[in-house]
Parts: structure tokens; C-alpha cells; sequence
């Protein structure tokens, strides 16, 4: 049976990607000031559903794909909710909203996993490797949409279409600023999140690596991270190179997150976590 706590932020996540819709055509100051508070109501209680479900399975309930999603879902929406209080920037909750209803919607949908945790992921490195990791997959997501909205925003100006809907977009500049605190917030806490994994798999398994490949591809993942980075802050790349990157660079992170996480076999797949 579903939680009450998780149809609520559900609900109030729907609720708030439709009224960011609204405002990013209408641009009407109030719809988004009633968008963002019903973002932040589903985000609190979609935390008591998380404490709750914490203190059920005493470890991060992330062990299955319905969990997971959710889990992602929160950390988008914290994590858009703390950069609009830093970057006052409104547009972002249009594509930040509606994604992370989609993913609540996808996850509503996946059947409920088995009840039960072994004993093996009840250990505070699990905690602290989920933790960190989904916040920085989170940053990272917003350095993708950024990308995105940089491509759409130079593609619509290089055909002077300066009055369509996309003119509401930030500029350039600050889209290629935002990919760029994004990401350089967002990879500090994919590498924390890598080191604790390891540590963890030290603690509960013996090995700090097993070639797992999930291991392998998150390793993948970073060095592409790590080579954006070094071509932003060495080389100065910036606009639609560094958008291009990010984009292709989260495609192998999603491709971590999901596909590796179902499709291939390994400790950290959903099925040898008994939640599949």
C-alpha cells in the first residue's frame, strides 16, 4: 500500500510542475510564488515519507527502483529549492518541477519491493555513500538542464526568434553560469559519494573494488565529469561546448543510475539487493 506521506508529494509535486508551466508562458510574478510554496510543501513531506521510511528499514530507502527514483525526485527538488534562495533564478523551477514530478509519477508506478533489508546495508557508509551521491547526481542534473536551455536559448537567437516563449529563458551567460556552479559543486559530491562507496564495500564486503559494474561505470562517469571540469577551469571552456559536454556527460550518469542498476549483474543491481 502506498504511504499517505508519498501521495501527498506526489500530489503537490504535479501540482507545482503545472503551475511552474504556467509560469514560465504566462510569467504572472504569483504563479510562481504559489508554484514555489507548493514545491516546498511537497518537498517536506516527501522528507517524512524518506525519515519515515529511514527509520522502518533502518538504512537510506534507496535499495529498490521505486525508492530510488523517489529518492532522486527529493534531492532535485532540495536541491533547486536551495538554489533559487541562492540564485533567485525562477525559470529553472520550470524544467526542475516537471522533471521531478515525472520521476515521483514513474515511481508510483513501479511495484512495491519486498519489505525487508539485509543486514548487509544497514551500515551509516551506505547512508553517507547515497547521500552524497544522489546529491551530486542532482547538481549534475541541473548542470544538464542548463545545457539544455543554453541550446535552445542560442538556437532560437541564431533564427531571431527573440519573441517566442524561449525569450523568457536566462541569457546565455547566466546559463553557461549556472552549468558551471552546478558542476563545480555537484562533482565534490560525486567523488565523497565514490570514497564512501568504497569504504563501504571495505566494511560490509572486504574489497574496496570488485570490478562490479556498476563500479566500473560510475568510475566512467567521473572521469567524464573530471575531463569537463578540467577543460572548463584549465582550458576555459564555456557556452555551447560546455553545455554539449554536460548534456553527454549525464546521459552516462543516467545510464549508471538506471540502466547498470537493472540490466547487468553485480551486487548492485536491484535483483541481488532483494528488491526486484
Amino acid at each position: 500500500m502506498t504511504s499517505p506521506w508519498f501521495s501527498l508529494a506526489l500530489g503537490l509535486y504535479l501540482v507545482a510542475a503545472g503551475g511552474f508551466t504556467v509560469f514560465i508562458i504566462r510569467q504572472h510574478p504569483w504563479v510562481f510564488r504559489y508554484s514555489y510554496w507548493i514545491l516546498v510543501a511537497g518537498f517536506v513531506f516527501h522528507t517524512v515519507f524518506l525519515g519515515h521510511g529511514y527509520y522502518r528499514l533502518g538504512t537510506a530507502p534507496v535499495l529498490d527502483l521505486r525508492s530510488a527514483l523517489s529518492f532522486f525526485a527529493w534531492c532535485l527538488a532540495g536541491v533547486y529549492l536551495v538554489a533559487q534562495v541562492r540564485f533567485k533564478l525562477r525559470v529553472l523551477g520550470s524544467f526542475v518541477a516537471p522533471l521531478a514530478a515525472f520521476l515521483m509519477s514513474i515511481s508510483s508506478a513501479v511495484p512495491l519491493a519486498a519489505d525487508t533489508v539485509k543486514p548487509l546495508f544497514k551500515s551509516i557508509w551506505l547512508t553517507v555513500h547515497v547521500g552524497t551521491v544522489f546529491t551530486g547526481d542532482a547538481l549534475l542534473c541541473i548542470a544538464f538542464l542548463a545545457g539544455v536551455m543554453y541550446l535552445i536559448q542560442e538556437g532560437q537567437i541564431k533564427k531571431k526568434r527573440l519573441g517566442s516563449m524561449y525569450s523568457r529563458l536566462p541569457s546565455l551567460a547566466t546559463l553557461d553560469s549556472i552549468n558551471y556552479h552546478a558542476i563545480i559543486y555537484g562533482f565534490p559530491f560525486l567523488t565523497v559519494g565514490m570514497i564512501s562507496g568504497s569504504i563501504y564495500a571495505q566494511v560490509a564486503l572486504g574489497h574496496y573494488w570488485q570490478w562490479d559494474p556498476k563500479e566500473v561505470w560510475s568510475l566512467i562517469s567521473w572521469l567524464f565529469y573530471a575531463a569537463l571540469l578540467h577543460q572548463r577551469l584549465a582550458v576555459g571552456w564555456q557556452g555551447k561546448n560546455a553545455a554539449v559536454l554536460s548534456i553527454v556527460c549525464f546521459g552516462t550518469l543516467i545510464f549508471t543510475f538506471v540502466g547498470v542498476s537493472l540490466f547487468m549483474e553485480g551486487y548492485h543491481s536491484f535483483s541481488s539487493m532483494g528488491a526486484r
